[in-house]
């Protein structure tokens, strides 16, 4: 038996104003799709904004369906369509905030598992590095230098 150590790292922000230009502008974009979200029934307003190497931004939100669960991640709907409109282009950088109509949500929101795994995919296959930072709708902001960093051990189309 062999025992191994896994170690991330993040940076973590007290204020937006800590940012640099670029991503504390990628925020304001994603506060902005947070804004236009679809979520009558969780009240959980989640916006995405990624930031593509020509200088594109995109923007996500959640959508979500009376058939609740059956909608979708803001940063699928985002990535996605990144991947639809630009398929050739590179994902520099995303940028996540949530906010709900219940409460002011005031930890770092980072994506789900579902979406975890659709943005590894993305970071696999163009072999860079996608940074991601994530906030609530007010307080800090965490930053890591890869999605992969948040998931060790991923799952990729190696295994099949």
């Amino acid at each position: 038996m062999k025992k191994i150590d896994i170690k991330t790292s993040a940076t973590i922000f007290d204020h937006l104003d800590e940012l640099s230009k670029e991503d504390y502008t990628l925020m304001e974009k994603a506060v902005e799709a947070r804004k236009k979200a679809y979520a009558p029934y969780s009240k959980f307003n989640v916006g995405c904004a990624l930031l593509l190497d020509n200088g594109k931004i995109i923007l996500g939100n959640n959508q979500e369906s009376a058939a609740y669960p059956s909608g979708m991640c803001a940063e699928r709907v985002a990535i996605w369509k990144a991947g639809s409109e630009y398929p050739n282009m590179i994902v520099k950088k995303i940028a996540i905030t949530a906010a709900s109509l219940n409460n002011t949500v005031s930890k770092p929101v980072g994506p789900c598992g579902a979406c975890r795994q659709t943005l590894s995919e993305y970071e696999i296959n163009q072999k860079e590095n996608i940074e991601i930072l994530f906030m609530g709708e007010v307080g800090k902001i965490i930053k890591t230098e890869s999605l992969l960093s948040m998931l060790p051990f991923s799952f990729d189309s190696s295994y099949l």
